[in-house]
C-alpha cells in the first residue's frame, strides 16, 4: 500500500485532502504544525509521496522540502498551494510537481495516479 504525508496547517484542508487520498487506497499519515516535521520524520513509516502547503507559520513549505530531501531522497514531493504564481518557484526550487488549490475532485484520482507512477504533474486547476 503506498504511503502519502501531508503537511498542512490549515485544518480542513488537511483533512480534505487526507479524505481524498484515503479513498484512493493509500495509507495517510498528515503533520499540522509544520514547525515538528523535523523531530517526526524518524518515527514515521516510509512514505512514497509528500502533499505540502507552501505557507505555513514557523517553517515554510520549501523549508520542509529541504528537511524531508535531506532525510530521504526517495518521495515525490508535491506542493499543493492556493498560490498557483508560484508554480515556476517551486519547480526551480526541485519539487517533483505542483496541484493549486481547491483541488478538482473530479481530476484528483488521475493526478495521483500520474503522480505515483512517476510522471511530472504541473497543474495550476
Amino acid at each position: 500500500m503506498k504511503h502519502a504525508l501531508v503537511i498542512d496547517d490549515n485544518a480542513p484542508n488537511l483533512k480534505v485532502l487526507a479524505q481524498l487520498l484515503a479513498r484512493q487506497g493509500l495509507k495517510v499519515t498528515t503533520i499540522a504544525d509544520s514547525r515538528t516535521v523535523a523531530t517526526q520524520l524518524d518515527s514515521l513509516e516510509p512514505f512514497d509521496v509528500v502533499f505540502l502547503d507552501l505557507e505555513m507559520p514557523g517553517v515554510d513549505g520549501y523549508a520542509v522540502k529541504d528537511l524531508i530531501r535531506a532525510h530521504s531522497s526517495a518521495p515525490r514531493i508535491i506542493a499543493c498551494t492556493v498560490h498557483v504564481s508560484e508554480i515556476s518557484a517551486v519547480k526551480q526550487l526541485g519539487f517533483d510537481g505542483f496541484i493549486g488549490k481547491p483541488l478538482d475532485l473530479e481530476r484528483f484520482p488521475d493526478q495521483l495516479a500520474r503522480i505515483l507512477n512517476g510522471e511530472a504533474v504541473w497543474e495550476r486547476v
